[in-house]
């Protein structure tokens, strides 16, 4: 059973997942890469795919910077989610 901190943290996710899609501004690309290795890292946990060939560019650099999140607890990727979609929406 979750406790009542990971049920706050979950509907929050949830809520900065909706959020991100209304910023006002497009965020940068590195702030891109952080949001969706964080998203992935809270919602399915290690990366658990092979590494995109050297030609695919955008798909190598996603999958490193997922791979770059290995180990980290859903519950921290989900607060450091919630963390950077907050500090974009301040911008």
């Amino acid at each position: 059973m979750m406790s009542l901190q990971e049920v706050i943290i979950c509907l929050q996710f949830e809520k900065s997942v909706e959020g991100v899609k209304q910023l006002a501004t497009q965020p940068n690309t590195d702030d891109l890469l952080e949001i969706y290795a964080l998203y992935k890292q809270a919602t399915i946990g290690n990366v658990n795919t092979a590494s995109p060939g050297m030609f695919d560019i955008k798909g190598k650099s996603k999958w490193n910077a997922w791979n770059a999140k290995k180990d980290m607890t859903t519950e921290e990727a989900m607060q450091k989610y919630i963390n950077k979609v907050q500090a974009l929406a301040t911008k």
